[in-house]
């Protein structure tokens, strides 16, 4: 019952009665021998194609990042540039309206300089019409009476 497997068999351990199974031992070594070349070249080619198969996904997931990644500069690039341009816009009208304030407030100065001129001038004249009555009183020798009466109350 020690009999050893026909793959692991050395040529002087062959016993005589299996002389003629040399040959036959020979091809069935030779089929697997065979049969495993052409497993591992299978195995190969699969190997091969999986790697390929990746690199393509990889690729194809990189193209699309890469796109994605362009798509999203292009559109940031195109909202800071309306961005830009309206705080431009907002910045022209705030200096058109602060100028419009100022012009306002020179405006306004300027009446409120026009009265206070004409207040001045209605009060020099009335001044010195009061001191042309009192000169003149004072040349008569009379007293305004529309003050007196005032004073008797």
């Amino acid at each position: 019952m020690d009999q050893v497997l026909p793959s692991k068999r050395s040529p002087d351990q062959v016993p005589p009665d299996h002389a003629e199974k040399k040959g036959t031992d020979e091809s069935f070594d030779r089929v697997v021998a065979l049969t495993r070349v052409e497993t591992e070249k299978r195995l190969a080619l699969i190997k091969a194609w999986e790697e390929s198969e990746k690199t393509k996904a990889e690729n194809k997931a990189y193209k699309k990042l890469s796109a994605i990644g362009a798509q999203e500069n292009t559109q940031r690039a195109k909202v800071e540039a309306q961005l830009k341009q309206i705080e431009e816009e907002l910045e022209k009208e705030k200096a058109e309206k602060v100028e419009k304030m100022k012009n306002k407030i020179a405006i306004l100065h300027q009446i409120a300089e026009e009265k206070r001129a004409a207040v001045e001038a209605k009060r020099g004249e009335e001044i010195l019409k009061v001191e042309e009555e009192g000169a003149k009183y004072r040349k008569n020798g009379t007293t305004p009476t529309r003050y007196l009466g005032c004073f008797g109350c």
